[in-house]
């Protein structure tokens, strides 16, 4: 089970906190008269590789009664016996055999640092939650001395001291754990969250690469430090972090340092023509990590400095690991059992055919969509306490049968029926577990769904049943669910319109699975206030190659300085919005997304294509940007999915894209423990300013 990069509270009771360990993960098997074997995540053995842990575990595990598979990670070891950075391990990867290894484990003393348990005899234990397993692990550990192997440090409840200590003294993070989670082997999972830690570099400015598409100024800048014996050398560049006013003021100081003559000691390879200046200006940035060979990882400029003499630039000490990070297993543990969260926690926590686009200049020609935003139609209304009495009234009801009436907040009512009936079979989840959803994610999901007409795509027998399209509302409706007629290119006719919460169970109740606004208003239907491009992959193709198309999406909206935000589809694709300015209309919108869709298929044709038709598309990835035409959508942010593992459409950070994540991460059973995780991604989209059309204009003709 892999953890994913994402924000998490520092406080919650439903989460358990363990420092991140930067080593091997490992596998181990061990047991009374059984040789202990270490894998890693891979699969490869690393048994050879550290004899000294395997002797540890071996030691350890003739005391056992039952054999048992755990997991940990392999750190190296400082000189005072302290965890410290996986670049001490390199000499020790390659190794074969034992003897070979003498003289690299004196250079390199490591240790195993346990942190969970999978199996106990016959037990298979991955279904049990992290608290359970937990306390089947300590148990099996008390007593054990050799500082050769240890327990990890856990904080249950309250992360809050352990990060603080974290930020003092330099370690790389924290994983924050949901202390119900079970062990999903070979997953990634929102499950388990790692919090980095940022760092911060000064950085001597070298010069600067040309830019690509319509960035002005400036690509990148070319940084540096000074080693031991005062050369100048390469830690990476960074194009992130500027405004178009800032690059123009950095712009005018490089342009009065211009010089022929690189001022690296060894001339660095740049993705783009390199310009060099005089070593004279100092900027601060922050970054992630130092990569293996030096270099800084995703750093991000935050400004010049002018109290920093260049000459004095080095790279900043590590900070070392301290001693509480890892503990003999029989030393006292922080750790609380949590207890479960009440429900009003879980509900705060947890293609057809279509004509072509016109080839329009993207211009903004509409008037601005007036934004009409009530607590109704938000969700503020449903505060966490009204949010459990509900989650509590469909309990009930579908205990007793299935049939009755809700009481709304604000003192409307809602009749529901068949609450018991199952809507996904493999995972015997019902039409109860659909309005439960909706009921926790209503305070994020009303927003997106705002003043929009919906389409609603029902599935009254359940995903396995043939669905069916309802455009037009019906004449009798419950007072309160709200409709509005809407012109389209054929008729005029009702539809529902989102946005409220009675709407939104309402919808639900008739089996609408999924929520599929427009990408306009009701206000103002011609003017969309984003766009999006849909990812689609053939039958079978592996999400890591959707994820691969994604980042180049990404590259070519950076390149127009633009915003992008990703979810997943909740079925087998990936959609990436963009916000648009006030008064852009259908048209413009199309444009935007095809410009951008067909630089992405043209730089990768044999992975992506814009290829309409199914037979010529391949085996290639469809970036597909005719969903932006008017009265068509897509599955909104928070939606459940009508697949057989029922997923939830979920917004994703750019490290998760980066780091892989598949579908099946996110589904309607840990919908809400992610909510309260990462907390709502989806908001910047509506708080975005928009992308700039006039770049995509002028990228368009370069």
């Amino acid at each position: 089970m892999l953890a994913t990069t994402a924000e998490a509270p520092l406080e919650s009771a439903a989460l358990v906190y363990e420092p991140k360990y930067d080593g091997i993960r490992a596998l181990v098997s061990a047991g009374p008269g059984l040789r202990a074997r270490l894998w890693s995540r891979l699969g490869n053995e690393k048994t050879s590789q550290f004899p000294e842990i395997a002797d540890a575990v071996d030691a350890w595990a003739a005391r056992l009664e039952r054999p048992v598979l755990v997991d940990g990670e392999i750190v190296a070891l400082d000189a005072s016996g302290e965890p410290c950075g996986f670049q001490s391990l390199q000499g020790r990867i390659h190794l074969k055999d034992g003897g070979a290894s003498a003289a690299g484990r004196d250079k390199a003393r490591v240790a195993l640092i346990l942190f969970d348990i999978l199996r106990d005899g016959d037990d298979d234990l991955r279904t049990l939650s992290l608290r359970d397993r937990r306390a089947r692990l300590e148990p099996l550990l008390r007593g054990v001395r050799d500082p050769r192997l240890r327990i990890s440090e856990q904080a249950a409840g309250d992360g809050r001291e352990l990060h603080a200590r974290a930020e003092r003294l330099g370690w790389e993070g924290l994983i924050a754990k949901s202390a119900d989670s079970a062990y999903r082997s070979g997953r990634r999972s929102p499950d388990w969250r790692k919090l980095k830690l940022v760092r911060h570099q000064t950085c001597v400015i070298a010069g600067w690469t040309e830019p690509r598409g319509s960035r002005p100024f400036f690509g990148a800048l070319l940084l540096g430090v000074h080693d031991e014996a005062g050369r100048l050398v390469y830690i990476g560049h960074t194009g992130a972090g500027f405004n178009d006013a800032e690059l123009g003021r950095v712009w005018k100081k490089l342009q009065a340092l211009k010089t022929k003559a690189c001022p690296f000691a060894t001339t660095p390879r740049t993705n783009e023509r390199p310009h060099w200046v005089k070593p004279k200006l100092v900027a601060e940035v922050k970054f992630t990590e130092w990569t293996a060979d030096d270099k800084l990882r995703h750093p991000t400029y935050l400004g010049l400095r002018d109290d920093v003499a260049p000459a004095s630039v080095r790279r900043e000490p590590d900070a070392r690991m301290p001693r509480s990070m890892a503990r003999p297993p029989g030393s006292a543990s922080r750790r609380r059992a949590p207890s479960a969260p009440p429900p009003a926690a879980a509900a705060a926590s947890t293609r057809r055919a279509v004509p072509a686009p016109r080839r329009d200049e993207p211009r903004r020609t509409a008037p601005a969509a007036p934004r009409t935003r009530t607590a109704a139609r938000t969700g503020d209304a449903l505060t966490k306490a009204a949010g459990a009495a509900l989650l509590d009234q469909i309990d009930a009801l579908q205990d007793r049968g299935g049939n009755g009436v809700l009481e709304l907040p604000g003192g409307e009512r809602l009749e529901v029926s068949n609450l018991g009936k199952t809507f996904w079979p493999g995972l015997k989840l019902t039409k109860g577990d659909l309005l439960r959803h909706y009921v926790r994610v209503a305070a994020v999901i009303l927003p997106v769904l705002a003043d929009r007409p919906l389409v609603l795509k029902r599935y009254p027998n359940g995903v396995a049943a043939k669905p069916f399209y309802q455009h037009r509302a019906p004449d009798t409706l419950p007072p309160g669910v709200r409709v509005q007629m809407m012109e389209t290119d054929t008729e005029k006719r009702p539809h529902f319109v989102g946005g409220d919460l009675k709407t939104l169970l309402y919808t639900a109740q008739l089996a609408a699975i999924s929520q599929d606004p427009w990408f306009s208003r009701v206000d103002s239907d011609d003017v969309v206030d984003h766009v999006a491009i849909d990812l689609d992959p053939p039958d079978g193709a592996p999400f890591a190659r959707v994820l691969d198309v994604a980042r180049w999406v990404r590259e070519e909206l950076q390149a127009l300085g633009a915003p992008g935000f990703p979810k997943t589809s909740g079925a087998g694709g990936l959609h990436v919005y963009v916000p648009m300015p006030p008064g852009t209309t259908y048209d413009a919108g199309l444009l935007f997304c095809q410009i951008v869709a067909t630089m992405v298929a043209n730089r990768h044709p044999r992975a992506a294509t814009v290829e309409r038709s199914v037979a010529a598309r391949g085996s290639r990835i469809y970036v597909d940007y005719l969903q932006n035409i008017r009265g068509k959508t897509l599955a909104s942010a928070y939606s459940v999915r009508a697949n057989d593992f029922a997923g939830v459409s979920t917004p994703l950070t750019w490290d998760e894209v980066d780091e892989g994540v598949t579908p099946k991460d996110f589904t309607i059973r840990n919908a809400a423990e992610r909510l309260a995780a990462a907390g709502d991604l989806w908001a910047g989209l509506r708080k975005s300013k928009g992308a700039n059309l006039r770049a995509v204009e002028k990228y368009a003709k370069r």
